[in-house]
């Protein structure tokens, strides 16, 4: 598989959402919203790498729009946790910005 820094991104970040996971179930002693960041921020990743085996130009782009509804629900969910003091604004800023970037990215590879 060919390296690229969307692929990267989108793995780094699933393993800070895993970790964050644990964080929020044996720290903060949070089980639903932990849940539901886990499922929505390791599908990015998922999403992404599976453009690689795309049938058609259409399919490569429906793979990345996924994944960027995928990245929109865990930004979402970043801000509930954010704003039920479960986390800090460091620990938000921080996972946020990595998810920025990724969004950037994956916008930019959808459009022609």
């Amino acid at each position: 598989m060919k390296d690229n820094i969307l692929d990267r991104k989108c793995k780094a970040f699933a393993v800070r959402i895993v970790h964050f996971y644990k964080f929020l179930v044996n720290t903060q002693k949070e089980t639903v919203l932990s849940k539901q960041i886990l499922r929505s921020g390791t599908s990015i990743g998922a999403n992404t790498r599976e453009r690689l085996n795309a049938q058609s130009n259409a399919d490569f782009a429906n793979k990345l729009s996924i994944a960027l509804k995928e990245a929109d629900e865990t930004q979402y969910w970043l801000e509930i946790l954010l704003e039920s003091n479960i986390i800090d604004d460091n620990m938000f800023s921080s996972l946020n910005d990595d998810l920025k970037e990724i969004i950037a990215i994956i916008t930019s590879s959808i459009k022609p």
